[in-house]
């Protein structure tokens, strides 16, 4: 249909085209202008490497120099090629490089294949020119702390009155020096709160803390503390989370579908109930047993896979970060930009799992040469290449649980704090070659582990038992520039699993449709057995527990963010899953007969926040259920207690 312009518009349009035509032919004639550079900080690693290796890689990194330009350092960028220089830096607008990629030169526009960078890539192009053409060698200088392979073997400081546990030792010389005082040890009912939790994911009930409360024992907190990590169902059902989350472990995802992926379920929960060593179960898994080969065999992708992703990569990666605290993925496709790792050695390591020697492949450029399989430290054994695939996946089990490589048991004492204390010996979690805040402690716990047989419930007792482990919780901002300083446990939040085990132990609405049966608990003779109760960590994911930060476990996750977001809110308020549990618990809970709306306030309160019900509290939580309760008006309560922060917080 043609556009018909109004008369009175007409002439205005007729006056207009002239100027427009003239601004036309001016445009052209100027040719294309030079993108603003980018207004911040350029970071070497996150903003140009990507651009350079996905776009000038083919012609200029990794050995190739077509037309003499090599990019694979920032002497051979500055060098130019057989034209001259390419960069200024200071002076982006001048630089050839930036006239290049900006069209300014049409018969040589770069890069010569595929779209022109974006706009947006020019501007930090220039930036990053103009801010001196910053680069990280692909050998950092030497960093200031050279983490040791061997563990220190420091001496426990002296014993003090009420400061037997070595832990509390060591952190008594740490606060003298700094002028820190011990603080006031945290109440009973928070103590059994935070250690149960944390050693069993499970909150206490009112019988335990009466319990707990009476008791006149000095030695208590200990054998609590005890008492739980002895409880093998309960322990393991807890830990298979943070084990899944390490090891890639889950009931459905990425591969499983069509056999490219093999779940270790079974074997993993085995391990964790029968209290496995440690060196054993990393030993099973880098070396497999029957039933433990999911691990290392990784995951099988669909369809066409960056060199960086088949599975023997995939088996270096997780072998590294996991069970060394080395995160290879960026050397993984190139040598790193931000430590001293390089493409070789992820290499070096994915030869121990492939059936042939590998091809070194740099940003999904074959370079036509093979890598010699090695270990990340030369100075803790060499892997024989004549071995077969099987024979070599023994001796990269040997030598990472060898007691002579001290960050295997760093890695774990590491994490095992960061889980009880909110913040590791070492941050991140998977540097291990960072300075420690407290090294002595960290290698003194280290080597208590190999001492008494790599047991980590004993490790676990030590920190859980600790004086230390019962002061009042703090709060470090996560972005302060400020030494790190302890103080005491970080405030935690409940992971998924822990919050919805947290409201059927509160509603007796647990799981349906648990993908995994697990040894019913024993009962005595005529004993009525207690209803089933499956735990969250045995059901599939839902859009609950990934709005609280359930990962799809495609990737290895070794701490799971702790922040809030928008979705978890919207999940929280008005998702279909909670409102069900609840539905369902409340349902339950209204149903008992002779139950006072007082008393049930008050029950309720008890067992979701190991406390007493203030008498508002009280009052409130009796009206809002009605008199007789009333299954509507439970569900309100016990969505009110799920959404306090005192219910979600391990403080």
């Amino acid at each position: 249909m043609p556009v018909i312009i109004p008369k009175s518009l007409r002439y205005l349009v007729c006056a207009l085209v002239p100027c427009f035509v003239v601004a036309i032919a001016a445009a052209q004639e100027a040719g294309p202008q030079l993108p603003p550079p980018a207004t911040h900080d350029v970071d070497f690693a996150k903003d140009i490497h990507p651009i350079l290796a996905e776009r000038c890689a083919e012609c200029h990194l990794g050995g190739k120099t077509k037309g003499g330009l090599s990019m694979d350092s920032r002497e051979a960028l500055l060098k130019g090629g057989e034209s001259g220089p390419v960069v200024q830096p200071g002076n982006s607008a001048e630089s050839r490089l930036i006239r290049l990629v900006a069209g300014l030169e049409p018969d040589t526009v770069m890069p010569a294949k595929g779209e022109p960078l974006s706009a947006e890539q020019i501007g930090l192009l220039r930036a990053w020119i103009d801010q001196g053409v910053k680069w990280h060698d692909v050998t950092p200088p030497a960093p200031k702390y050279q983490a040791p392979i061997h563990l220190l073997r420091p001496e426990v400081p002296a014993e003090k009155p009420g400061l037997s546990n070595p832990i509390d030792r060591f952190i008594d010389a740490y606060f003298e020096q700094r002028g820190l005082v011990w603080p006031e040890p945290i109440a009973d009912n928070v103590f059994l709160r935070r250690v149960s939790l944390d050693a069993v994911g499970l909150l206490p009930t009112p019988e335990e803390l009466a319990a707990f409360g009476t008791d006149t024992n000095p030695e208590k907190h200990g054998q609590a503390a005890s008492r739980l990590l002895h409880d093998n169902l309960a322990y393991a059902e807890h830990w298979m989370t943070f084990w899944n989350d390490h090891l890639r472990n889950d009931f459905a995802g990425t591969g499983y579908i069509d056999g490219g992926r093999k779940p270790i379920t079974q074997w993993l929960f085995d391990a964790l109930y029968q209290n496995m060593p440690y060196d054993q179960f990393v030993a099973q898994l880098i070396h497999p047993s029957s039933g433990s080969e999911g691990f290392v065999n990784g995951i099988v992708w669909r369809g066409v896979t960056a060199a960086a992703m088949v599975p023997p990569m995939q088996a270096a990666q997780t072998v590294s970060q996991v069970f060394l605290g080395v995160n290879l993925k960026c050397a993984s496709c190139h040598d790193s930009f931000i430590d001293h790792w390089k493409l070789a050695d992820s290499y070096g390591m994915a030869g121990v799992f492939a059936e042939n020697p590998l091809e070194l492949v740099r940003c999904d450029v074959a370079q036509g040469k093979t890598v010699p399989i090695k270990f990340l430290w030369d100075d803790l054994g060499a892997i024989d290449a004549t071995r077969t695939k099987t024979g070599r996946q023994a001796q990269l089990a040997r030598i990472v649980t060898s007691e002579e490589n001290g960050f295997f048991t760093r890695a774990i004492v590491n994490r095992l704090w960061a889980k009880f204390m909110g913040r590791g010996f070492i941050e991140p979690l998977d540097v291990i070659e960072n300075e420690p805040w407290y090294p002595e402690l960290l290698d003194w716990l280290a080597g208590d582990l190999i001492s008494h047989g790599y047991d980590l419930k004993r490790t676990m007792h030590l920190v859980l038992s600790s004086r230390i482990y019962r002061l009042p919780s703090v709060s470090t901002p996560p972005e302060t520039k400020e030494a790190y300083l302890f103080r005491g446990p970080e405030v935690r939040r409940m992971n998924a699993e822990q919050f919805l085990d947290a409201v059927a132990s509160l509603t007796g609405a647990w799981q349906e449709n648990p993908q995994f049966a697990v040894p019913p608990k024993p009962v005595k003779k005529d004993e009525t057995p207690p209803p089933p109760v499956v735990r969250a960590w045995r059901v599939k994911s839902d859009p609950l527990t990934r709005a609280l930060g359930r990962p799809n476990r495609e990737q290895v996750t070794t701490r799971r963010q702790s922040v809030a977001t928008a979705l978890e809110a919207v999940e929280m308020s008005n998702g279909q899953t909670l409102a069900a549990l609840l539905e369902r618990g409340a349902a339950n809970i209204a149903g008992k007969p002779d139950q006072s709306t007082e008393s049930l306030a008050a029950d309720l309160y008890k067992r979701a926040l190991q406390r007493d019900a203030t008498e508002a509290e009280r009052m409130t939580a009796a009206e809002l259920m009605g008199a007789p309760p009333t299954a509507e008006g439970v569900a309100d309560v016990l969505w009110a207690l799920s959404m306090l922060p005192e219910f979600q917080l391990i403080f």
